[in-house]
């Protein structure tokens, strides 16, 4: 029940590995609506091959049925400075899953990494 830590600059190399092994990469952003719209990563998510997840901390309790059902799915958690997907990361390893990241900095490192990103 380990959580890992992924800093965005990896992000693309820990989906090529995860995709090589056989299994798909996912992102679960938990940032509200609002943080998603000021800064995304759907381009990076489709160059990067990594399959993005939305649901905002505020509802993830309900919607937990979204994530993928198999553990050893990996998930990497993001959000804006990498705290309350830190929470997330552990949360979920707590509930069994055994292949989970947080993406150390959240969306604003992304952001100095790949300018493309938007900042709020």
């Amino acid at each position: 029940m380990t959580v890992s830590e992924l800093a965005p600059a990896q992000v693309a190399d820990w989906a090529a590995q995860v995709r090589a092994s056989g299994l798909t990469p996912y992102v679960l952003d938990v940032r509200e609506d609002w943080e998603r719209d000021a800064a995304h990563v759907q381009p990076q998510a489709a160059t990067q091959g990594f399959v993005l997840l939305t649901e905002p901390l505020s509802r993830l309790g309900a919607s937990l049925d979204r994530l993928p059902d198999d553990p050893d799915t990996p998930i990497a958690c993001l959000c804006h400075h990498g705290v309350r997907s830190f929470h997330v990361a552990h949360f979920l390893a707590q509930q069994g899953h055994d292949a989970v990241w947080n993406i150390t900095g959240g969306i604003d490192a992304w952001a100095l990494v790949d300018p493309t990103i938007g900042r709020y």
